[in-house]
């Protein structure tokens, strides 16, 4: 509840006070693209809104269209076959990036949907999608951690956070010190711990392949590069220069032209 009074700003009468964690967070294939999807965590607020959190370790290029893609699987099956369109739910997306992705200064992005030529007029709140760029709120040289409870969470979040600011952070935000009593709890039980390891395994698994695959690509897209140069008759001394690559590997792509 305070994480989300935080990022979606509700205060006063709009504050929540209630959270009803999802266990059923799995998607089934027949969402967009025909691929299955599980959810990191699935909530609904007093109101019905229903809320999904991502957590992104790297990026793979498709963030906006992906959180798109489980909004409407959401959305669309707020009712029921015959129900009334009113009784659909708004749906909210919070995606917590680890990566640059919307190409502005904020590190907190939110979308709806506006009149193209009256920005001010809201379609729907039906719909509500949040990306928190962890890289820029890390650049961000001071963090208001006494004013701004969002600055809070992510300094908390953060792996990079300096023991001393997480410190401050947990003596003046009683959620924050709850949620730390439970990580507690669960690193004080094995098979918690064990089970979060996993997690955190796989994770890292992923994000080598994905960026072994980057490393590939950059390799083979710089030797196609060279190839055409020393076609073109350029010296191996300047495809080294353009291409970084080390003259042993221009003299083997040159035996192989």
């Amino acid at each position: 509840m305070a994480f989300l009074n935080a990022v979606l700003k509700r205060t006063g009468k709009d504050h929540i006070e209630s959270v009803e964690i999802l266990e059923d967070k799995d998607l089934p294939a027949e969402t967009a693209g025909g691929k299955a999807g599980k959810l990191d965590i699935l909530a609904k607020l007093a109101d019905n809104t229903k809320v999904n959190i991502e957590v992104q370790l790297a990026n793979q290029y498709n963030m906006e269209r992906r959180s798109l893609d489980y909004w409407a699987w959401h959305y669309t099956k707020g009712i029921g076959a015959g129900e009334d369109y009113s009784l659909l739910p708004a749906v909210i997306g919070i995606n917590i990036l680890d990566f640059g992705y919307i190409p502005v200064e904020e590190f907190h992005t939110s979308f709806h949907i506006y009149e193209d030529r009256h920005k001010e007029y809201m379609l729907t709140d039906a719909l509500e999608l949040h990306f928190l760029d962890m890289v820029k709120f890390r650049k961000q040289p001071e963090k208001d951690i006494a004013n701004v409870p969002l600055h809070r969470w992510l300094v908390y979040f953060d792996k990079h956070s300096p023991i001393n600011l997480i410190e401050e952070v947990l003596s003046m935000d009683p959620a924050i010190q709850e949620m730390q009593k439970k990580i507690d709890w669960i690193n004080g039980d094995p098979a918690l711990l064990r089970s979060y390891l996993r997690y955190e395994k796989a994770a890292s698994d992923e994000i080598t392949r994905i960026n072994g695959t980057k490393r590939e690509t950059k390799r083979e897209t710089t030797q196609e590069i060279a190839r055409k140069a020393l076609t073109e008759g350029a010296t191996e001394e300047f495809v080294s220069k353009i291409t970084g690559l080390d003259m042993d590997t221009i003299k083997r792509l040159k035996i192989e032209l």
